[in-house]
């Protein structure tokens, strides 16, 4: 069994210990993966993100998972594209990093990512999903008791790039 799956489906509905939730500083909600998985887990979701005062972009905090099949939800913010001059893909890579932190601070087992940044925040896919992986690859090198990463892919156009960028990356 690979430990790296890519899928194309909803976030939400994964059956996971964790899922990440691209956020904005905030925490509060939002549009697209974010306002999906804040309906989906409930207001009580709404309610702990509350307490938490926020998050910077390239970290990442956590949350119980409600009435989502994920026990977790990991909020991380990631940059707005505006040409890669300004420190967007150490930042995005930074996401991966606190996220998969926090995987290894509570033991997390199974973890989803969507696709950090490319929706609205504009990041370009191919350098995004390269970014990801690499981030991935590096983190299991070393935390072997994480046994299974998913790439959600919402989009058939997203779900083809990561399957690409993995396949390049596979023996």
């Amino acid at each position: 069994m690979n430990k790296i799956v890519v899928i194309q489906g909803d976030i939400t509905q994964m059956k996971v210990d964790a899922i990440v939730n691209a956020a904005n500083r905030s925490l509060l909600g939002g549009g697209g993966v974010d306002g999906a998985i804040h309906r989906a887990a409930g207001p009580q979701l709404l309610d702990e993100c509350k307490t938490l005062g926020g998050c910077e972009m390239g970290k990442a905090k956590i949350t119980k998972g409600y009435n989502l099949p994920a026990k977790y939800v990991i909020h991380t913010v990631g940059p707005v594209w505006y040409g890669g001059d300004n420190g967007e893909e150490e930042l995005l890579a930074s996401c991966y990093q606190s996220c998969f932190t926090l995987v290894k601070d509570y033991s997390i087992k199974s973890v989803a990512f969507p696709a950090i940044s490319t929706g609205v925040y504009r990041f370009p896919l191919k350098k995004a999903t390269q970014i990801a992986i690499h981030e991935t690859l590096k983190f299991l090198e070393i935390y072997k008791e994480l046994k299974r990463v998913i790439f959600v892919c919402f989009l058939r156009e997203v779900f083809e790039v990561y399957q690409r960028e993995l396949a390049k990356r596979k023996l």
